[in-house]
């Protein structure tokens, strides 16, 4: 299984932004489910959002929900998330990979990850 390899992160302010961007590996071609994850020690690794790159259907947990943006670009074959108005509770090490969905969950699909990507909001 492809791993796919997150990159952007970097140290922002809280309201400030960032552009997480994904190399998908030609999976924004047919129809896959690509997520973003996030992994603190605190709460472990969450799904935050997951495009549905057949239909360009998106989802999100409620925690990023109005703040972040999940979108593709299949011609560049990246999957990017845009993150405004940091919060430093957003201070993670962020992945992308293969998703699905459990009901409001989203979960990964892979069994291994790929590079992620350091993402941290200072106060």
């Amino acid at each position: 299984q492809v791993q796919l390899t997150a990159s952007g992160g970097g140290s922002v302010q809280a309201g400030g932004s960032l552009r997480l961007s994904c190399a998908a590996n030609g999976y924004t071609s047919g129809s896959n489910a690509i997520g973003w994850f996030r992994q603190t020690q605190e709460k472990g690794r969450e799904g935050i959002a997951v495009i549905y790159t057949g239909s360009g259907s998106v989802y999100y947990d409620d925690s990023v929900l109005g703040r972040f943006t999940i979108s593709q670009d299949p011609v560049a074959d990246t999957v990017y998330l845009q993150m405004n108005n940091l919060r430093p509770e957003d201070t993670a090490m962020y992945y992308c990979s293969l998703a699905r969905r459990k009901g409001q969950t989203i979960l990964p699909n892979v069994s291994a990850w790929g590079q992620g990507t350091l993402v941290t909001v200072s106060p």
